[in-house]
């Protein structure tokens, strides 16, 4: 009978600590869930994938560059003068143009702010954004990592593909809030989606930019908005 006793008590312990053991294992991986894990995750899955990006002569229109994956060394692009001045890869041009046009159908009137840079252009953009911080009162390490949550370091912008523009009102005709909605709402149909949305950060490596839209063409656009997601996930 001790024996029994002894065997019940041994195995009651031990049932005690499975069940202690999961339940702290529960309460984790809920906490996990809910803060940084999808996070962490994401970005393991980004390294591992750092520098593999889609060849510039397979899916042009779909070339993932961000902070994990830089241009190739081999990309080139023929470009198309805008009547201001800016530059975009010849490809995208005319729907850029047909939906600029429905924009003004609906008398709301569109410019492209930003298109084509070079990498040096785009060096001295990041450089007057890290001295604006630095005349702010912050250190130059800080300056530096602040400046690149909102540009992307050469080699890692889309600017310097030339698909990728950002575009805000005419202010003489219109406001960015109702260009910035038509745009949210009507891009895709032409081909362009919102590139970095708001609650992607993490994913994309970019702050939220309602202006900055990014050519995909048409039928890839159209699933992108129809299930929420940016680029990134559209390839996992």
């Amino acid at each position: 009978m001790a024996k029994s006793r002894d065997l019940r008590i041994k195995t009651g312990r031990k049932g005690l600590r499975i069940v202690t053991i999961f339940c702290i294992l529960f309460v984790a991986g809920n906490v996990l869930a809910r803060s940084e894990l999808p996070s962490l995750l994401w970005k393991m899955g980004m390294m591992a994938v750092k520098n593999h990006t889609i060849p510039a002569s397979e899916e042009w229109n779909l070339l993932v560059v961000n902070r994990w994956n830089e241009i190739p060394e081999d990309y080139s692009v023929t470009l198309t003068e805008l009547g201001n001045g800016q530059k975009v890869d010849s490809r995208i041009y005319p729907d850029l143009q047909e939906m600029f046009d429905a924009m003004r159908a609906e008398e709301i009137y569109p410019i492209v702010r930003e298109a084509y840079r070079t990498a040096e252009e785009q060096q001295e953009i990041l450089d007057e954004r890290i001295q604006r911080y630095v005349n702010e009162g912050y250190s130059r390490s800080k300056a530096v990592r602040m400046a690149e949550e909102w540009v992307a370091v050469p080699g890692t912008s889309e600017h310097q593909i030339g698909i990728a523009v950002d575009i805000n009102a005419d202010k003489t005709k219109s406001t960015n809030d109702e260009v910035y909605a038509w745009l949210a709402e009507n891009a895709h149909n032409y081909g362009f989606i919102l590139r970095y949305p708001q609650g992607k950060e993490d994913i994309t490596g970019a702050s939220y930019e309602p202006w900055h839209f990014r050519y995909v063409g048409k039928e890839h656009a159209k699933i992108i908005f129809g299930n929420h997601i940016c680029l990134e996930e559209y390839f996992q």
